[in-house]
């Protein structure tokens, strides 16, 4: 399409879905799309349909005027698949913006939504950076470059900020006894996926604590026990919107690559993610003015004197600036 037929392909959308399932981080990196989404749309009813775990956090979301969870039954309940097909099509949608761009949401465009107007892979694509190799663009890129395709004017997508989600954290801060700036750490990360872990917290926490600085963590439920076992100040059952506020307040980040190192970066926090050969931390979009990143072969190898030097460095630089 050209691209004053990409803008008619979308312009006149009264009624739109954004379908975006997860997982955390990638949620998080969907705020500036979705803002740019409504930008463009300002008129226009905007549903998003994700999962569970992500309902209260989009129920937050300004960007969006309602959240639909998807259960995400396995396809062959014939039974739940019709139920959900009836609901979508029931709702009269007349524009798709799939965000997920997974084997499911295929699916669904196929079963249950090929009648509405639709932004994904599962309609193909012709913008040309993503014509080449996908699995090789930066996240933030590929999102921009669909809804480009649809001829949206881009101004977020490429720059989430997510600072609607955090709650006001200093009377939790206080009642944990913060009583400083303070650094925190995210030592822990999916199960699914344990290459992504540097092994080194405590080690780094105790350099850290002996110069002088505040540690904070606040694990998430299965990232407990670990969390006990690195000096600092455990913060416990934090919600989506807690750990906003906790990062949001913090002086500096340091966490390996997964969802609350991300919000991090994306709430405008000073911070440094830590990332083996699993993936460039430069395509996961978490590499901003604010936020670096330290890569490495062997996660295993890399040295707490490297990450608490660079960490210093930036924490000097970034008081510098402000």
């Amino acid at each position: 399409m050209t691209k004053a037929a990409n803008a008619a392909f979308a312009a006149d959308a009264k009624t739109i879905l954004v379908i975006k399932h997860g997982a955390f981080g990638d949620v998080i990196q969907a705020d500036g799309a979705l803002r740019d989404i409504r930008e463009n749309h300002p008129a226009a009813f905007i549903a998003i349909l994700t999962t569970r775990p992500y309902r209260a956090l989009l129920e937050r979301c300004p960007h969006v005027d309602e959240v639909m969870v998807d259960e995400r039954a396995p396809r062959w309940r014939l039974d739940r698949m019709l139920a959900l097909r009836k609901t979508l099509r029931g709702r009269g949608f007349d524009m798709v913006y799939d965000l997920q761009n997974s084997p499911r949401t295929a699916f669904y465009y196929r079963w249950m939504l090929k009648d509405c107007r639709w932004s994904g892979t599962a309609r193909g694509c012709s913008h040309p950076h993503r014509a080449k190799d996908p699995k090789k663009i930066r996240t933030l890129d590929r999102l921009a470059g669909q809804l480009e395709d649809a001829g949206l004017t881009i101004r977020h997508t490429r720059k989430p900020d997510v600072s609607w989600l955090a709650d006001d954290a200093s009377t939790l801060l206080e009642k944990m006894g913060v009583t400083k700036p303070y650094i925190v750490l995210v030592p822990g990360c999916s199960a699914r996926h344990p290459q992504k872990r540097w092994p080194h917290y405590a080690a780094l926490a105790e350099r850290l604590i002996a110069a002088g600085h505040e540690i904070v963590l606040a694990p998430g439920p299965d990232e407990i026990e670990l969390a006990r076992s690195i000096p600092g100040i455990c913060i416990e059952k934090t919600n989506w919107m807690e750990l906003a506020g906790i990062l949001k307040r913090a002086r500096f980040v340091i966490g390996n690559d997964t969802g609350p190192s991300h919000l991090a970066a994306h709430l405008g926090t000073p911070g440094l993610a830590l990332f083996g050969s699993h993936m460039p931390a430069e395509r996961t979009g978490i590499v901003r003015e604010n936020f670096g990143a330290i890569e490495v072969d062997d996660l295993a190898a890399l040295s707490v004197d490297r990450v608490y030097e660079e960490a210093i460095s930036r924490i000097g630089a970034h008081s510098n600036s402000v």
